[in-house]
């Protein structure tokens, strides 16, 4: 005898308002797609406590010289490598400091691995072979909320110590909370393709991933105001940016600004204090470690916006 089956998920439920889409236009296609991407950001809102918690463990971690990994698979796999690949040329972190964890690893980033979330075991062995120690926070990514690669690598994370965060956009699996310190749930209700939660899931996704780094880098002070004086001047586009936060500090010239960038190695917060202090690069880097490298300590509160 068995019992009743299970109840539909929300990622995999029927959406009423789109059972027609393959007889509309483009432009009422794009109508409907607008409409149903306006009630994604009110859901991640909906969540904001359980997200600002997860920011705060975060932030923790970095603190005691922990990590973040991200763990998914198919679209969440590829949105949690993507948000840790943005952290270096952001915020100047180190490559290992925010980490994705794919299912079927690196080749499942360009083309699907079939069965490879399927098996929590995997997961968990794609934890151990990084090195997850107590001092981390592992994040699952599973919009379906069942995916057992995720709750393999959730289950050993919580086994040694490390924090755990559970991002779904679906009803929680029974059992979640044994396995996570904290749930952000987002409910983004059925898709307008049914499954393909690579829509209105993947963008809330996108949502509180952006939040959950861009937040905890704030918290340990890799920006001053909202000014990216960390990130990694690599390309002339970047370069440019990082010369700019300059002359707008400090309120010098471009060509000012780009000698100094120049000497401090690309460095904006570094080149910022040696012109403001008067200082050479070894001489600002030790004033910057003396506050926690902190800008306001040096320069005080950002200047006023001019213009748009």
């Amino acid at each position: 005898m068995t019992g009743p089956p299970d109840p539909v998920r929300a990622t995999e439920r029927r959406n009423p308002r789109s059972i027609d889409i393959d007889t509309l236009d483009a432009l009422r296609l794009v109508d409907l797609f607008a409409a149903e991407d306006a009630t994604v950001a009110p859901a991640v809102a909906r969540s904001r406590e359980a997200i600002a918690e997860s920011i705060g463990l975060i932030e923790s971690a970095f603190r005691r010289g922990g990590k973040l990994f991200y763990v998914g698979a198919g679209t969440s796999g590829r949105l949690g490598v993507l948000d840790a690949s943005e952290c270096p040329p952001t915020f100047g972190t180190p490559a290992d400091l925010v980490q994705g964890i794919i299912a079927g690893g690196p080749p499942a980033l360009l083309t699907s691995v079939e069965g490879a979330e399927d098996s929590a075991d995997a997961g968990a062995a794609a934890v151990a072979e990084r090195q997850v120690s107590r001092a981390d926070v592992v994040v699952g990514i599973a919009a379906s909320g069942k995916t057992p690669f995720v709750h393999g690598a959730l289950q050993h994370a919580r086994n040694i110590g490390a924090g755990t965060v559970f991002l779904t956009c679906a009803e929680p699996p029974p059992g979640i909370h044994d396995r996570c310190d904290v749930l952000i749930h987002v409910d983004v209700g059925p898709e307008l393709i049914t499954g393909s939660t690579r829509l209105k899931a993947g963008t809330a996704t996108k949502l509180v991933l952006n939040m959950l780094t861009t937040g905890a880098m704030i918290r340990i002070g890799k920006t001053y105001g909202n000014l990216m004086v960390d990130l990694q001047a690599t390309n002339a586009k970047l370069r440019d940016r990082g010369e700019r936060i300059v002359m707008d500090v400090l309120g010098v010239t471009r060509e000012a600004a780009r000698d100094a960038v120049r000497t401090a190695n690309g460095n904006v917060r570094t080149a910022i204090v040696m012109l403001h202090d008067a200082l050479d690069y070894e001489a600002a880097e030790a004033r910057l470690a003396s506050v926690d490298r902190r800008l306001r300590a040096i320069v005080g509160p950002p200047p006023p916006m001019n213009g748009p």
